[in-house]
């Protein structure tokens, strides 16, 4: 399709782009609008630097690539570059959603009748002060053509609401949401039921959550608390260009040291169902299923090609980009810790005063982790009561890991609408995340 330059390595990502944007604030349209383009990324490597640029003008990606190859010093023996060989040349067509999926056709009319079914159900609760319902969807049908010879089509989509509300009980405020994302309509549909029990539970916590005592407890986390630990404290360290010229960052995550409890196993996995599915990543790597943490043992680390060919490593289908105008560099796909074979009244046995984590606003950290709970429960004498205030979770990330100490059978994947993962400029990127119910041994509660 294009004429690539001599002794150079070059490839064209190709995108197009269809997507929805609906918000309504207490019952006020704010936006309603959809957006459709084509644009491509083109880059060049003479095996000492890379050229880039982007354009929405596909008639002139071949006079990108003989600028960018003007740029570049001509290279005899690229295709030996250590970095060149380890690219996939994949081809053919690999289109994950059939027609009757494609949500590109139905109409924005259609899909506001789908968020503003759910408005009345926020409406019957007297303590919701102010809310906004927001659907968004992205359709994505790539094009990845490369020197080597790959030729390939793929595509990627997401589609998601999220309610979000205040609710005012005498002098207490308390903001809570639902918010789901997939990869069809159908996920986001009929969910009437489930939306009034989150109100429904919103309005508990907010009549009787009391401030926690700060303190040591042994933590319950749920899937959400613990897919948001696992990317936050631990999946970004598993990026492996953060690792590139740094000796003390090799020689601590060494692949093969223990980093955590033998019941523990950390996965990304862009094959996997939800936002974060990338069946090939933006250098045309196909997604595999890749090990970080096995039964403890540091055993992987995510890569785009460059990483792979520096760390003699294997490609793992993680060079993203968040959209036609950035280059891809590593980020994680969907990350979740694997389940165990506890049922959740097991995990809660034994614990005589202890926390579980439901929900989260937030959570960070690297070395030591930070989670910022929304809705937080005490336990006693092995069952859950009471709901409690807590501002921050807190522990080491080394530590935390070693002191898991029981996982659920009961395990879940999750996506959400809204936000996403940043990384250098690059932000929102979307990214799934999940696991079972896991039981720390001690964490920091204030």
């Amino acid at each position: 399709m294009y004429s690539f330059p001599d002794n150079l390595y070059s490839d064209v990502r190709v995108e197009d782009v269809s997507k929805s944007d609906i918000i309504v604030t207490l019952g006020r349209t704010d936006n309603m609008k959809e957006q459709k383009y084509v644009a491509a990324f083109i880059r060049v490597f003479d095996g000492e630097r890379w050229y880039y640029s982007s354009t929405t003008n596909l008639d002139s990606v071949q006079e990108e690539l003989d600028r960018l190859a003007y740029l570049a010093k001509r290279n005899p023996a690229i295709e030996e570059n250590g970095i060149v060989r380890k690219f996939e040349v994949n081809k053919g067509s690999y289109l994950s959603y059939e027609k009757d999926e494609d949500f590109s056709l139905v109409s924005l009319s259609e899909k506001y009748d789908l968020l503003s079914s759910y408005f009345p159900l926020i409406g019957e609760s007297e303590l919701v002060k102010f809310w906004r319902g927001q659907y968004i969807d992205q359709r994505v049908v790539k094009s990845f053509f490369s020197s080597k010879g790959a030729d390939l089509t793929f595509d990627y989509q997401r589609v998601g609401f999220r309610l979000l509300y205040q609710m005012v009980c005498g002098e207490d405020q308390f903001m809570d949401r639902f918010d789901l994302a997939g990869n069809t309509l159908d996920v986001i549909k009929d969910l009437h039921e489930e939306v009034g029990q989150t109100v429904k539970t919103s309005e508990d916590f907010i009549r009787n959550a009391k401030p926690v005592t700060p303190g040591k407890y042994p933590v319950i986390l749920s899937p959400e608390a613990a897919g948001v630990f696992a990317h936050e404290s631990f999946g970004h360290k598993s990026e492996a260009d953060f690792m590139l010229g740094d000796k003390t960052m090799m020689e601590e995550w060494k692949i093969g040291r223990k980093v955590g409890s033998e019941v523990l196993s950390i996965i990304d996995d862009g094959n996997k169902p939800g936002v974060g599915h990338v069946a090939f990543d933006d250098e045309g790597t196909k997604a595999v299923e890749t090990y970080l943490i096995r039964d403890g043992y540091l055993s992987g680390r995510l890569h785009s090609a460059e990483t792979a060919a520096a760390l003699e490593e294997e490609l793992t289908g993680n060079a993203r980009a968040v959209n036609f105008e950035y280059e891809p560099v590593v980020r994680m796909t969907t990350t979740f810790i694997s389940p165990g074979e506890l049922s959740f009244e097991e995990l809660l046995s034994g614990i005589k005063d202890g926390v579980y984590v439901d929900s989260l606003n937030h959570g960070s950290g690297m070395s030591t982790f930070t989670l910022a709970p929304n809705r937080a429960y005490l336990i006693r004498e092995g069952k859950i009561t009471e709901p409690v205030k807590i501002s921050v979770v807190t522990g080491s990330v080394f530590q935390t890991l070693n002191e898991i100490e029981g996982l659920t059978e009961d395990f879940k994947l999750l996506s959400f609408s809204l936000g996403g993962c940043g990384k250098m400029e690059q932000f929102p990127l979307p990214v799934g995340f999940g696991g079972p119910f896991v039981r720390v041994r001690s964490l920091n509660v204030h």
